[in-house]
């Protein structure tokens, strides 16, 4: 039997960051992946750090991984991170809000966007990165990583693969996203959300993330542009499918007419885990430790998720941001 102070099982950004952070901290950690390392959520995600949902507190956890992100980017190296800034667009007539900038305005930051804006916010703070180059860096830093390995058991403990081979851990860490209560954790409060993304390719249709009620667009300084996201109740599908790309290219265009000019590329889907709440869980369950449930939000929530798991691991405090999304919150 192998030991380690911590086997992580799931190899998306959240697994890989956490585990990268243990090896900081002396740990010696091994990550175990059914598939290729960061191909479920985070190949699919658009890599936009904004905050999301409502969740009491939610704006301190993020407000405080986004602050972590440039360092975390550069410790990595280049993962396209850029603080380019989103524009939030309105389309009604009602009176625009203390800071909202009218049409106008809008346009003559981004000529590309729709002629009948008739209001918009801008949010300076905004930034982006590209999560497949993330997963690159954080898998090369990885000391051991297990892919294509499955895993059939496992306790507070150990783990136990399909070829028999069972790991020793001071802590085993649930990592595994939307798959989380699909076999090993079956009580855990997570459940699949289904999110397609569209990759094109052409001149850029923006400078900033371009953010409506349905969509947002995301130009990227490789000439990439990324379109997200639906939400689907699908069960454990990930097939994209034509009416989602269809929808998607369609919101797009109606926010930033000069997508249309632009070759489409890649068309991809896969599984957010939801939460009851939205919020994630980051901490102790049933003698585990826990990193899932973050919905639409898990490239910006990496960076302190891996600092609260890191700590847990060596008996530290995690930081306080993250106290409130205890998995114990959703215990009876």
């Amino acid at each position: 039997m192998e030991r380690f102070d911590a086997v992580v099982v799931g190899g998306g950004i959240i697994g890989l960051a956490a585990a990268w952070r243990a090896q900081a901290r002396g740990l010696r950690v091994c990550v175990v992946e059914r598939g290729e390392a960061g191909r479920g959520a985070t190949h699919a995600a658009a890599g936009v750090l904004a905050p999301d949902p409502e969740t009491p507190g939610f704006t301190r956890l993020a407000r405080r991984s986004a602050e972590l992100w440039p360092a975390f980017a550069d410790e990595l190296g280049d993962v396209g991170y850029t603080r380019c800034g989103s524009l939030v667009l309105r389309f009604d007539d009602a009176e625009l809000e203390d800071g909202w900038l009218d049409g106008a305005t809008c346009r003559a930051l981004e000529p590309g966007i729709a002629g009948d804006v008739t209001g918009g916010l801008l949010l300076d703070e905004d930034a982006q990165v590209d999560p497949r180059r993330v997963v690159d860096e954080l898998r090369a830093r990885v000391t051991d990583l297990r892919t294509h390995t499955d895993v059939v058991d496992t306790s507070p403990e150990h783990v136990e693969l399909a070829d028999g081979t069972r790991l020793a851990a001071e802590r085993v860490v649930l990592a595994l996203g939307a798959w989380s209560a699909y076999r090993i954790a079956r009580r855990l409060p997570v459940h699949p959300v289904k999110g397609q993304t569209l990759r094109l390719r052409g001149p850029l249709p923006a400078t900033r993330i371009i953010r409506s009620e349905h969509v947002y667009v995301v130009p990227r300084a490789n000439g990439e542009t990324v379109l997200g996201a639906t939400i689907e109740d699908a069960g454990y599908d990930t097939t994209p499918t034509d009416e989602a790309t269809e929808l998607l290219l369609r919101q797009a265009i109606r926010a930033v007419p000069a997508v249309a000019e632009l070759e489409l590329v890649e068309s991809v889907a896969s599984l957010r885990p939801g939460t009851p709440d939205d919020g994630p869980l980051i901490g102790e369950w049933e003698g585990y430790l826990v990193a899932t449930g973050h919905y639409r939000n898990g490239i910006l929530l990496a960076p302190i998720t891996a600092e609260a798991l890191a700590a847990l691991l060596v008996g530290d405090a995690p930081p306080a941001e993250a106290l409130e999304f205890e998995p114990a919150r959703f215990e009876v």
